[in-house]
């Protein structure tokens, strides 16, 4: 039963690593799931489909290994996960305040619908089908393709749309 209740707390609490070594793992695993995910998700989590986040599940386990490293101790286990949200806040910041941080972190706005035309080589990029278009189309309460001038990805993955008419309030 004493068993059961004791603690070793210097196993709990005392790193068996280097904490340098820990920081940098976290550090280029956040940067390099980032840059991955920069460039292969355009949509934002709320629009993630089922394949989209099982990738996002497998690569968060592929990379548990490299980010931990056999880290035993809550220490180790908060200096990494305050290593990532570090560097999530960072960029953030940077993006905010300078533009081509911004840039590189945000994608620009991919043009799916020019003057009443599907552009259909930007739907194959985002892999769009015209159905899942004319969908978001008719969420902005348009029926004709004819009534669009421009529609646009935007990098959190909704569709914004300018109408060849719009009128001037």
């Amino acid at each position: 039963m004493e068993k059961l209740y004791s603690v070793n707390w210097h196993e709990l609490f005392v790193p068996h690593g280097s904490l340098v070594e820990l920081i940098l793992r976290g550090t280029f695993m956040y940067l390099g799931l980032f840059l991955l995910m920069r460039f292969i998700l355009r949509r934002n989590p709320g629009n993630l489909n089922i394949a989209d986040i099982l990738l996002v599940v497998i690569l968060a386990d592929a990379a548990q290994n490299a980010l931990a490293g056999e880290y035993k101790s809550i220490t180790e286990g908060l200096i990494l996960v305050g290593t990532i949200i570090g560097w999530n806040y960072a960029l953030d910041w940077l993006a905010f305040r300078i533009p081509l941080v911004q840039k590189l972190m945000e994608p620009p706005p991919l043009l799916l619908v020019k003057n009443g035309r599907m552009v259909r080589a930007n739907m194959r990029l985002e892999m769009i089908t015209e159905d899942e278009l004319r969908s978001q189309l008719r969420q902005h309460g348009i029926s004709n393709l004819l009534e669009v001038k421009e529609a646009h990805m935007e990098s959190d993955g909704h569709v914004s749309v300018i109408r060849k008419h719009d009128h001037a309030a």
